[in-house]
């Protein structure tokens, strides 16, 4: 279909006459949407994988890579259990914690909590919630004091500092002569952590693991469970099914993937569904190459015609406007990937200064707790976008080149 011939030609009607003037600005223009639209896909897509990339780190910062639970939620010597797990060479940390509901209360103001009982000294090997601290620190946190840390937004609610008392209300009931009475504990704020999730700083509560295990009446050595460092994140399932295959079947074990599937899961297809939208602008685009096709068809018909008279074939005909109509697709394409990756890889730069030039701030850090636009360029991404765009400026191409093929030469020439 494709010969040396045809490739000229259509080389060759990419070219604007003076009579053409105005196809030619129509073939810039197709040019230019298939760009703005490749860069703006490429764009767009890499700051949403950024911020993917950033919901992810804050919740593993929070959350382990997996965790091992025994029966009822409990295990009742996490020292020989993490001795049976460390053989894995794929778990590179692990520490005890001890999780249960409960409410604090300060005041009028009443809220729902998630308690969490930590070990300050193997903490840090399985979150970043020492990074996370605004007030205090880790190791204020000591047995038998009832020290506890808390969320920002949660204090904030509270009403409450560092340094204040606060009453956590346990769903463990105390029997006494008049009754049953709720567990209750006065606690003293030793710190105030920020995570910039919302489910965390307003509902966590963090204490030693030792006044949690005697807040919910645990014994000796018995902990919730064990949370689990990995060296591959993404290797969680696989490490897990294996640990459950050589431990003991009482153990349970759950990771991040699951833990917080709807999650991820929510923001992959929000990013499927943009990805297809803004294919829409590259479609757009596409429809330019078709409208400028038709009228370079209708304007070159006897220039066709003759062509047909000296035996070029229909097919070859038609190769010519697809020839021409895929340098329009392939130099838009082209253009439009470098333009995103260069706008993907820049976007910390480029979005301060339009900031700065029109006197305005995207991310407010009264509001958000990103302030700035996070970028992850992903290849497989560039890639995929390419190739769509590619494909679409082609199949734009088939209609006005079957179009010309269709020329009679005779009909054509009748008033030449």
């Amino acid at each position: 279909m494709f010969h040396p011939l045809e490739i000229f030609i259509g080389l060759r009607y990419t070219r604007a006459k003076r009579r053409t003037r105005f196809i030619s600005f129509i073939t810039a223009s197709s040019m230019l949407g298939v760009a703005l639209g490749v860069t703006a896909l490429i764009t767009i897509l890499s700051v949403m994988n950024g911020f993917e990339q950033e919901l992810r780190q804050r919740i593993l910062g929070m959350i382990a890579h997996a965790t091992v639970t025994g029966p009822n939620e409990r295990l009742s010597d996490w020292r020989a259990t993490a001795t049976l797990v460390a053989r894995d060479p794929r778990v590179t940390a692990q520490a005890p914690y001890v999780e249960g509901q409960g409410m604090l209360v300060e005041g009028p103001v009443v809220t729902g909590v998630t308690v969490r009982g930590i070990l300050p000294e193997q903490e840090p090997a399985v979150s970043a919630i020492a990074t996370k601290l605004r007030e205090g620190q880790l190791t204020d946190l000591q047995p038998g004091l009832f020290g506890v840390l808390l969320g920002q937004d949660l204090a904030i609610h509270l009403g409450v500092t560092v340094g204040d008392k606060v009453t956590l209300v346990t769903p463990q009931v105390t029997v006494t002569p008049v009754g049953l009475l709720p567990r209750l504990k006065r606690f003293t704020v030793v710190g105030i952590f920020q995570v910039g999730m919302y489910e965390y700083d307003s509902a966590l509560a963090i204490i030693h693991l030792q006044d949690a295990a005697r807040l919910f009446r645990l014994g000796a050595g018995e902990v919730s469970g064990l949370r689990l460092t990995l060296t591959d994140l993404n290797e969680a399932p696989i490490v897990t099914r294996h640990l459950a295959e050589d431990l003991p079947p009482s153990y349970r074990f759950d990771d991040w993937t699951t833990s917080h599937a709807s999650f991820f899961h929510a923001v992959h297809t929000e990013q499927t569904v943009m990805f297809f939208i803004l294919t829409l602008i590259v479609a757009v685009a596409a429809f330019n190459i078709v409208s400028m096709l038709v009228m370079v068809v209708t304007d070159k018909e006897p220039d066709i015609a003759i062509l047909r008279t000296l035996g070029l074939t229909p097919g070859g005909v038609m190769g010519i406007f697809v020839v021409q109509g895929a340098i329009i697709g392939v130099v838009g394409t082209v253009l439009g990937l470098v333009g995103g990756v260069a706008l993907a890889t820049h976007v910390s730069t480029v979005v301060p200064a339009l900031e700065r030039f029109f006197g305005v701030h995207l991310l407010s850090p009264d509001v958000y707790y990103v302030t700035e636009l996070p970028s992850n360029l992903h290849w497989a991404d560039v890639t995929r976008i390419g190739i769509t765009a590619l494909i679409l400026c082609l199949l734009a191409t088939l209609y006005p080149a079957w179009r010309a093929s269709q020329v009679q030469p005779a009909a054509a020439l009748r008033y030449e």
